[in-house]
């Protein structure tokens, strides 16, 4: 199903977007990104940031630019910090900014899943949400083998409400590489909220045993285990394959 063939058809409603706003600008992370001269500002920023002061953010990732200039993380860290402004302060210009910016950590980065989540959300935020998902959805056509476009993919189609979609690209992402955390991740959230909590269960497991520094998958895992009790079967882990997806042959979440 493409998105001009029918998803259109049926605009999101006002709850949908107040729910695709909610879910993604609370997760938008900022970065610590890498290199040792720009690092200390990229920290420094961070810290900053997490502390509120956000205008003091800024110009320690400017410095983190000024220092490596083709450092995607700086410009990410720069346009998540102006989005949040803008938001906050109902400012334009920052908005402006922040959505150029996201498009410049793209253009040294063109996989980069947290800039290409910020600025769908921004578009959306800024009334444009046909633009978001045609975002999304050219990285997956441009990167038909990026599990993480998939992944953002199956996310975008998830909060407007199409969790059928969602699936469909959580089991294509996987396809392409059987070891994305992220979609593991996503997909037990989905099995989750159907009520299959066997199959939600191996699948947060997999993710698990792929990455384990994910606190919120450890923390559905012991819930799921505490639900399902001891006498009840658990799906494979290893090898597993997603219920419902023929000839099972899949960064951060």
């Amino acid at each position: 199903m493409s998105l001009s063939s029918g998803f259109f058809s049926h605009r999101p409603s006002l709850i949908q977007i107040c729910l695709f706003l909610f879910i993604g600008i609370v997760t938008l992370p900022i970065l610590m990104g890498c290199g040792i001269a720009g690092r200390s500002q990229n920290v420094q920023g961070v810290s900053l940031y997490q502390q509120g002061q956000h205008h003091a953010a800024i110009q320690k990732f400017q410095q983190a630019i000024n220092r490596r200039p083709n450092d995607a993380d700086g410009y990410y860290n720069l346009a998540a910090t102006y989005h949040q402004l803008g938001k906050r302060n109902a400012d334009q210009s920052m908005l402006a900014q922040a959505e150029n910016l996201y498009n410049q950590t793209l253009q040294y980065s063109p996989n980069h899943s947290d800039a290409y989540r910020g600025l769908a959300v921004l578009l959306v935020e800024t009334e444009r949400p046909d633009s978001a998902f045609r975002l999304i959805e050219g990285w997956t056509t441009r990167q038909p083998h990026v599990a993480d476009a998939r992944v953002e993919l199956a996310r975008i189609y998830e909060e407007f409400g199409d969790k059928k979609m969602a699936i469909r690209h959580l089991e294509e992402a996987l396809t392409e590489d059987p070891n994305s955390s992220r979609a593991w991740a996503s997909l037990a959230k989905l099995r989750e909220e159907s009520g299959d909590f066997a199959q939600a269960l191996a699948n947060y497991q997999r993710s698990h045993s792929i990455n384990a520094l994910q606190p919120q998958v450890t923390a559905r895992i012991a819930a799921l285990q505490n639900t399902i009790g001891p006498g009840t079967p658990v799906a494979p882990v290893a090898g597993a394959r997603v219920a419902g997806q023929p000839n099972w042959v899949p960064r951060q979440y």
